[in-house]
């Protein structure tokens, strides 16, 4: 579910100081783009929304999320977006960003700035 060497990468690439404010740039982010996707009406508003999420959670090692958005954008970009079901995509979010939330402290050393 969440691939915790990636965002181990992430956190040396960016330095452990601003590693917190990728974190919460994504979280505020990805909070905005789950609660709006639902209100996508057309497949090419969906496919955007989803490829930004995808990539979103791919950077942030949110890897079994990324692969729902992945799937579910193949979909709207080929004109299929009622064939999409958000709720999984919305529900791995959730669970997601709860483990990562949850897990981050043990990570790291929580001497330093996350």
């Amino acid at each position: 579910m969440l691939d915790w060497n990636r965002i181990s990468n992430l956190r040396n690439e960016v330095g452990p100081d601003d590693f917190g404010e990728v974190v919460d740039l994504f979280l505020e982010e990805a909070d905005s783009v789950t609660l709006t996707l639902a209100a996508q009406t057309g497949d090419k508003d969906l496919e955007e929304a989803l490829h930004f999420l995808k990539g979103s959670a791919l950077t942030l090692g949110f890897s079994d999320l990324s692969d729902l958005c992945q799937i579910s954008e193949t979909l709207a970009s080929r004109g299929q977006a009622n064939e999409i079901d958000l709720k999984p995509i919305l529900t791995s979010y959730e669970v997601s960003k709860s483990r990562f939330l949850s897990d981050l402290p043990s990570a790291f050393d929580t001497q330093t700035n996350l």
